[in-house]
């Protein structure tokens, strides 16, 4: 049993030699590995490495959209409700071609429709914005509603993007 664990390890390290792998290459394999055993045991700490600002660039609530590929950021300061447009690390903005974004609202079963008009950030032009708002008192209600179920609905290069606007009252004071 001794020769066949020897002569497998010598087998492993002398393929290693041969295809050319170096020190760097075998530690990436092996921390590839460890993120596919962590993401299929259910742990997401090993393969969830990076980490995420508490809040984002413009001091809202951040949203993850897709796999992370972006975020939106949710401002509502009064009864303007704003959504900033994001790439995966949250810093920069993401500008698409559209003239509204949609929030749809659930409430008591109720489904109701918010349209957030396009609105050009400093140094973007009409037709291509990162920035969405809308004045509306009742959909600042809906956000701030436990019952209500809010959820973002947008298309970023040509993929739609769907997620929960619900976000944790004790995270921050609303004085965004």
């Amino acid at each position: 049993m001794s020769f066949s664990r020897n002569f497998l390890f010598a087998s492993t390290f002398a393929a290693l030699g041969l295809s050319g792998c170096s020190e760097g290459d075998v530690g990436s394999a092996a921390k590839q590995a460890d993120e596919t055993a962590a993401t299929k045991s259910g742990s997401t700490a090993a393969a969830h490495e990076h980490t995420h600002p508490a809040e984002g660039p413009h001091h809202g609530h951040l949203i993850e959209l897709g796999k992370e590929e972006y975020h939106a950021e949710l401002v509502h300061v009064g009864d303007q409700v704003t959504i900033y447009l994001l790439d995966a690390a949250a810093e920069k903005p993401v500008t698409i071609d559209a003239k509204e974004i949609l929030v749809n609202v659930a409430h008591k079963g109720t489904p109701e429709q918010f349209k957030l008009a396009a609105e050009p950030d400093a140094g973007e032009s009409e037709g291509k914005v990162s920035r969405f708002t809308l004045a509306s008192a009742e959909l600042v209600g809906h956000l701030e509603n436990a019952d209500d179920e809010a959820r973002l609905n947008v298309t970023i290069n040509g993929t739609p993007y769907s997620a929960s606007l619900a976000h944790s009252h004790d995270e921050h004071d609303h004085k965004h």
